[in-house]
This record gives C-alpha cells, structure tokens and sequence, in this order.
C-alpha cells in the first residue's frame, strides 16, 4: 500500500486532524481509509463534488456523559461515558460498548469510523456507532459492575433504541454486563424492547452462535484466504493473541478444522503449549473463573507462561491478533515473517500498525484488516436484531450456516474489488474500497443531510 495519498485526500485529511486534535487512533483510522481511495475517487468524481469524504469523517452525534457509582466499600467513583453515532445512512447506528481504562474520545471514535465500513461490508441494513467508558471491571466485584452499569445506562438510554441505535458488548463488556445494561433499559423505559442491545443471554431473547460469531467469522474469512493459495489449517500452527471472547471462539474453530493453536495471551502475558492449547481449560479460567492466563499452568504443567516478552516471537504458520489496537508492530511482523509466517488475519479492530501491515503485503503474507475479517461479530448481532424483531429463536446450525455464508460473501466482495481496482489480493484495498463506495452510494440519493 502506497503511503502517498492523492494531493486532495491529503488535504482533507489534514483539515481532520486539525479538526481533532491529539485523537491519534482516529487520525491512524482515518488515513488507513483515505489512503486507498485515491483511485475511487478518479472512478467517482462526485465523492469529491458532495464532500463525501467530510461527511463520513464527521460522526453525525458526539456523546460525553458523567457516570457516577459506588463501590461496596461505599466509595463514590466518576467515570466518563462515552457514545459515539457516526453513521446511520445505512440503518441504526450499531457497534459496541467497551468498558477499559484507556477509552477516550479517540479510542471511541477509531471505533465508530471503522464499525462504518464494516457494518456495510456485512450488507446488512445497519450504520456505525461505538461507545464505552473509563471504568476498569478488572478486580470488580459483580455488584459494584451491576451498579456501574445501572448508572452507565441511566444516562444512555435517553439517546439509543431498536430503531436508533443498537449497542452490544466489546473489550470489558461480555454477558454480564449486557445483562445489568439491558435490565437497567428496561427497568427506565417500561418497555421490553429485545431489539435495542445485542449480546444478550438466551433466556432473555440472545442469540445462538453470538458469542462465537467473531471469532468463528475471523476463521472462516481466514480459510477462504487459505484457499486462494491452495492452503488450509489442516496441520497448522496458528498463535493467537487474546483470551477472550474472540481469541476463544477463534482457537476452538481452529482446532475443528485441524490446525494446532500453539498460544494466546492476555494482558498479563502469554502462554505458551508445544502441544496445543487445551481450550477447555481457557474457557474454565477466563468464562467461569474470570482469572488471569496464569492459572493455566497449574492445570498443565508442561505449558510455559511468559510474563514479559511478545508473543509474536513463537514461530507459527498463521498469525491472529484478537486483542486490541496497535499491539503488532513492525518489529513484531518483522519476527513473524523471519519465523515462516504466511497468513496474519485481524480479529481486534486495527491491531497491525501501517508500518507492519506494509511489511506483511510487501513480503506476500497473506492479510486481511479487521474490518473484514471481524465482521462475523456485528453481522450475527444484525441476526439477533432480525429474530427480536419477530419474536424467533433460530438453531445454531441454522445461525452458523448464515454467518458462513456472510462472511463468504464479504470475502468474495473484498478479493473482487481489490482485483477490479488492479490489486488483486489485496484485503485491505478491497475491504476499504467496497465499504466506502456502499456508505457513499447510499448517502447522494437522502441529499443533503
């Protein structure tokens, strides 16, 4: 990928910094996009003629709130909540709450503009949103949680619903959480309004396979990468990054499909089993235990954990960051592709740097941005919102099959278009250029709005 954009993007994209300042993520998010359009935008000169590019940069609604709770020791705690509605041209805004003592504004919004475009690649009729807070769950007990969340969606519920926007889980926000949000919904507004948060347990109108959607769509996206090189797990070494739901559900369909996951980390550090991650163990840890990936050696001792050091260092066939933003660098994918990596798929949400992701096209690994590639995730919540709104249950298989064949047809709309723009392979392009030309494509015809 070029890091040289088309003198015009270039200086829109400098109106967007100046316009935001000190929000390095989004500045990241955005340049990412801009950059691969320059050839969009010869093809489509009235993306220039209607400031599309403006307009899609500028979320449509900014919301900053005071979050108040108190701990069980009767310690009164601020946090900052945050809601970000960047776009609804293509349905209700829909995307995530994230609950990390590193949210800001910036984090939020690098979130928001991506879940943009990959809600449009998904071809389900939903626009792009992100949320969160502040606040720290780690260490939490399950009231002071419940209680955090009761405040959070005191606030929020004035500005979402099925029809407006539909938030789900993200970093720090799993079942419990959605749990307190949705009984504190309905507690304010009256009403059982299922549609309005996805992620929700199945004895209170969940979804099957929405726990697994993200990380099982990151693995079939991923196999239908494989296959364009005559490729597949079977017998595979795989590393990947991350212990939660994601990392967890990516790990458990790459054992199905025969490859060998050698590793996964959390935030403490990582562990390391010649013989294959035991994922029963992981699941009893961090789904039942909520402990750190420490514990895992107790149960199996020949494993090693590494507190220190980056897991990008053990040599495996297929490379899968599934923890946060920015956390493969270029000395990371340098180790990568020195160690015989082929094949580097995204199931966090920009988790490459530009710098690593350059070093991976420019070495023929095969790579696939997030926005593609985790898009299993936002698609099977658009599938709990379809079975709310009918008042249905579907089976797993029947679920699973839907999210299979969306994230084939995401692929095919990725590989297609980067071809037909003269980078045959590309994800990136691809992925970015097939879901700025949807998001584009629907805004001329509402006007000017």
């Amino acid at each position: 990928m070029s890091t040289i954009m088309n003198e015009k993007i270039e200086s829109i994209y400098r109106q967007i910094v100046n316009r935001n300042p000190g929000e390095v993520e989004f500045h990241q998010a955005v340049r990412e996009v801009l950059e691969t359009l320059g050839l969009v935008l010869d093809k489509h000169p009235e993306y220039m003629e209607q400031k599309l590019i403006e307009r899609i940069c500028e979320p449509e609604r900014q919301i900053i709130f005071r979050v108040p709770w108190m701990d069980d020791k009767g310690e009164i705690h601020i946090n900052r909540g945050f809601r970000v509605q960047f776009s609804s041209v293509m349905g209700p805004y829909k995307g995530g709450l994230r609950f990390h003592p590193s949210v800001y504004l910036g984090i939020i919004k690098f979130l928001g503009f991506e879940q943009i475009f990959k809600n449009a690649l998904t071809g389900m009729p939903i626009g792009g949103a992100k949320g969160g807070s502040d606040f720290n769950p780690k260490g939490k007990s399950d009231a002071e949680i419940m209680r955090f969340c009761q405040s959070f969606m005191t606030e929020l519920h004035k500005y979402i619903g099925e029809y407006t926007d539909v938030p789900a889980g993200d970093i720090g926000v799993g079942g419990r959480e959605i749990g307190y949000l949705f009984g504190q919904y309905k507690r304010l507004t009256g009403r059982f309004e299922s549609g309005v948060i996805t992620g929700k347990g199945m004895a209170y109108g969940g979804s099957l396979v929405r726990k697994e959607a993200t990380g099982y769509g990151l693995v079939y996206f991923t196999e239908l990468m494989l296959q364009t090189r005559k490729k597949s797990f079977d017998g595979k070494t795989v590393v990947v990054s991350g212990a939660g739901n994601v990392a967890i559900y990516a790990m458990e369909k790459v054992q199905q499909l025969g490859g060998k996951v050698i590793a996964c980390s959390d935030s403490n550090g990582y562990i390391y089993d010649a013989d294959g991650i035991k994922l029963d163990t992981i699941k009893q840890i961090k789904e039942v235990e909520y402990k750190r990936l420490k514990e895992y050696i107790k149960y199996h001792p020949n494993a090693e954990y590494k507190e220190n050091g980056s897991i990008w260092d053990i040599p495996c066939d297929i490379a899968m960051p599934c923890a946060t933003q920015n956390e493969l660098n270029e000395k990371h994918a340098e180790k990568l592709i020195k160690n015989g990596c082929f094949c580097v798929t995204e199931g966090a949400n920009m988790p490459s740097t530009p710098r690593a992701i350059h070093l991976f096209q420019s070495s023929n690994v095969l790579y696939a941005p997030g926005k593609a590639t985790n898009a299993g995730g936002v698609a099977t919540s658009a599938l709990e919102m379809q079975q709310n709104a009918c008042r249905d249950t579907w089976k797993f298989d029947y679920t699973d099959a839907r999210l299979q064949t969306i994230m084939r047809d995401i692929h095919k709309t990725c590989f297609e278009t980067a071809e037909e723009y003269g980078f045959k392979g590309n994800y990136l392009m691809g992925a970015n250029i097939a879901g700025f030309t949807r998001v584009a494509d629907a805004m001329i015809p509402l006007g000017l709005i």
